[in-house]
Formats: C-alpha cells, structure tokens, sequence
C-alpha cells in the first residue's frame, strides 16, 4: 500500500502550497490528480538545487529529467518512477504538447548558473499546461496574462503583477469556470500569508472567476 505521507499530494502539498490548495477546488477526484501530477513533476524539479551544491552537478540532473521526457512523449514511462509513470499517463490521455516541458527543464538549468527567471518557462507554460488538463486545448491566451502575474508576484515585481491584473481578468472572462482552479494560485500574492487567508482568497477568486 501506497504511504500517503510520500504521495505525490503530499510532495506538492509541502513543494507549492498554493497549487496544492488551488487544486482543492477541481470537483472531478480524477482531474485533481492530474493535475497533482503535473505539479509533483514540477516540484521534482524545484527540488534539484536543494539537493546537490554544484551548479554542474544540478544541470546533469536536469539533463536526467530532460531525456526522460523523450520516454513521457512516446508513451514508455521509465518504471519504477511513479511521477514519470503518472506523467507519461497524463500526457497521452491530455494530448499535452511537449515544448512546455522542455522549455522548464531549460529554464532551471538557466537559473542554477545565474540567469534571471523565464516567466514564460516557469509560469505561463505550466498554467497554460493545467489548464489543457482541465478545459482542453485552446485557452492559452486566456491564461498567459494571468500566469504572467503570478509569476511577477513569485519574483518580487509585485507593482508590475498589479499593473497587469486588470487585463488579466478581462481574458479570464472567457475562460471556462471548471478551469479556473488551474489559475485561481495568481490570486495569492503574498506567500507568507497563514493558510486559512489563502483559503479564503481562492474561495472569493473563484466565485468571482478573477484573480
């Protein structure tokens, strides 16, 4: 049996609290978890440079995840590896397209060596991603703004994601309500706030459908 502790609800849970929280309000228990997938795939990521001191040594662990894409993408999931083997599922039921992968895996091998943040890399394409998990393809723009603030309020440039959130929810507007929890995370603009005022942000956000 499966230890709930070592899940990949609880790695996301201590990994990105607020996606953990965010993907509370998906109704469907199946798309919840896959969206928990993606998120695990992204904590595993994150959690490479707390774990190796050498730049050189993150990135051939990058690298790693890098060419395990190319069994993801062909339908061959390495076994043993319950994220690569939940993700190689996700992605052929979710048709998901590979360049966003590919392009976060680069994006953290740019910041071990110093490279200031992608915000497209890091947060427009994995919201767009999430989103395709939830409502199909075709909401990208819809996304990319709103995935643009969240990333502006992660890296400190918070002015800039209040500048832009009044756009960003002229093109949530269209977006359909099952899937805004992929987005609803860009409403929590100070991660050091206690967690029920978290809950009470994505609560008001989605009933509103704005961030």
């Amino acid at each position: 049996m499966a230890d709930p502790a070592h899940s990949p609800d609880a790695q996301v849970r201590a990994a990105d609290p607020d996606r953990w929280l965010s993907s509370r309000f998906v109704a469907e228990a199946g798309l919840r978890a896959d969206l928990i997938t993606l998120y695990a795939f992204e904590a595993e990521l994150m959690a490479i440079p707390t774990r190796v001191t050498q730049p050189l040594l993150a990135e051939m662990r990058y690298v790693w995840w890098r060419e395990q894409m190319d069994g993801v993408f062909a339908g061959t999931a390495r076994k043993g590896h319950p994220v690569l083997e939940a993700l190689t599922d996700l992605v052929s039921r979710h048709g998901l397209p590979r360049p966003p992968f590919d392009a976060l895996i680069e994006a953290h091998i740019g910041r071990v060596h110093g490279q200031p943040h992608d915000l497209d890399a890091f947060y427009v394409g994995p919201m767009q991603t999430a989103v395709q998990v939830l409502a199909g393809p075709g909401q990208d723009a819809r996304v990319a703004e709103a995935a643009q603030v969240r990333g502006l309020s992660q890296t400190g440039r918070a002015d800039e994601a209040k500048a832009l959130r009044a756009a960003a929810n002229r093109d949530l507007a269209g977006l359909p309500v099952h899937a805004f929890p992929a987005v609803a995370a860009a409403a929590l603009t100070r991660p050091e706030a206690p967690e029920f005022l978290k809950r009470l942000t994505l609560v008001v956000a989605s009933v509103r459908g704005r961030i």
